[in-house]
């Protein structure tokens, strides 16, 4: 399960929190239903915006709701979950775009996906998801082949990206991919005055995803040698964050020129979530539960010389007191040269970062996926361990009581 909006339960409530686990369970057995057991993996958490986009746009019936049977990842309670025409986009959506992400794992040579006989197994599989994506799609009247060709313009665009070339430039793609979901809930609903808006807010969507992609797979990424779009393109952390911040004030711009019946998830989702999501993957979070003894973990370099002022920002002999240490710069690191986070730094073992860790194949991630989604682990847990970036991830309905919305809109 992956995505980039996850929100926390306690910033939802109970009501919100309902109602996004039946918008997440709902998108989890419209794949079943529709594509098979196997179809499931594909479940994600943005994909589930798809079907809380359309719903918020009607009216809500009775229909909207069924009652699902015990599931480990609720527990084996069992709940209310959505269902519907959203459900169904979310699920067309996501095969596709899934079936981009395995596409893309066999063209890089991931894991043991270098092996051949893997890849055609993988390949085959893909193949599959997009047939099957095709046809959901087609009963919604929605054509994925603009997502198919987003994805295939893709690949071409990287390969002539270089310094220089528009970061934009390389996240259009996945922009015009998710303009096209976002503004056909519109048509689901029934709603043509909100096709314009919510194209636009998908179209910012897809930026921010692509963006906060990058940023978090910059160090894994330039560490294997991978292709990554800040690193190709020359841009700065700095500026992805201005791009970023940028998308989320769009989104909001956007929502508020749509109109809806109940736009309670949609609002928390896409413009608080998105924030928080900003926030975590630059390192700017508030929320006291990263910290240690519930304050916020430090921001900006704590010597005065950029970002947040520190003990330091007024020293009379010139700001950083490691500045121009001949032994390499800033001791504590901040990627420094000399220090631990740079180059001819100290190696773990002699107190060092650790090293970025290796990414899984897809098939090791899928096995890693299972024994999560089996274990009630995605769900209930603190923290665990992403099965494919192996990066730190929360549970997605985990008690969590330690933090503050700061709602400033």
């Amino acid at each position: 399960m992956f995505g980039i909006v996850r929100p926390c339960s306690h910033r939802l409530g109970d009501a919100l929190k309902t109602e996004w686990m039946a918008h997440l369970c709902g998108l989890c057995l419209a794949l079943r239903a529709d594509h098979g057991q196997f179809a499931r993996v594909v479940t994600n958490y943005d994909g589930l915006v798809v079907s809380v986009l359309t719903e918020a746009q009607t009216e809500r019936t009775p229909a909207q709701r069924r009652t699902a049977g015990p599931c480990p990842l609720r527990a084996m309670r069992t709940a209310p979950v959505a269902r519907g025409e959203g459900a169904k986009l979310a699920a067309a959506v996501s095969l596709v775009l899934a079936s981009a992400k395995v596409r893309d794992h066999v063209a890089d040579g991931d894991g043991v996906l270098a092996r051949r006989p893997v890849a055609a197994a993988a390949r085959r599989v893909a193949a599959g998801w997009d047939r099957a994506g095709a046809r959901s799609g087609a009963a919604l009247g929605f054509d994925t082949a603009v997502l198919v060709d987003a994805v295939d313009r893709q690949t071409g665009i990287e390969a002539l990206a270089g310094p220089g070339t528009p970061l934009l430039a390389v996240t259009e793609p996945t922009e015009t991919a998710t303009a096209a979901a976002f503004a056909h809930t519109a048509v689901l609903a029934g709603r043509p005055e909100n096709t314009a808006p919510l194209a636009e807010a998908g179209r910012l969507f897809g930026r921010l995803a692509h963006l906060l992609d990058a940023v978090e797979d910059k160090a894994s990424d330039v560490a294997s040698g991978a292709w990554n779009p800040l690193t190709a393109t020359g841009t700065s952390l700095a500026e992805a964050r201005r791009l970023a911040d940028d998308a989320v004030h769009g989104i909001r711009l956007a929502l508020k020129d749509a109109r809806f019946v109940d736009d309670r998830l949609v609002h928390v989702l896409l413009a608080h979530e998105l924030r928080t999501a900003v926030n975590r993957t630059f390192g700017t979070t508030t929320c006291s539960h990263l910290g240690h003894g519930g304050q916020q973990p430090p921001q900006g370099n704590p010597y005065g010389s950029g970002g947040a002022p520190g003990p330091y920002g007024s020293d009379p002999y010139g700001g950083n007191p490691y500045g121009s240490s001949p032994y390499g710069g800033n001791p504590y690191g901040g990627g420094s040269p000399g220090g631990p986070g740079g180059p001819g730094g100290l190696p773990p073992q002699f107190g060092g970062p650790p090293p970025a860790p290796k990414r899984r194949g897809f098939w090791a991630g899928c096995a890693v996926f299972v024994g999560l989604f089996c274990t009630c682990q995605i769900c209930c847990a603190k923290e665990y361990e992403g099965p494919w970036s192996r990066k730190k991830r929360e549970g997605c309905c985990r008690d969590c009581d330690c933090c503050d919305c700061g709602c400033d809109c």
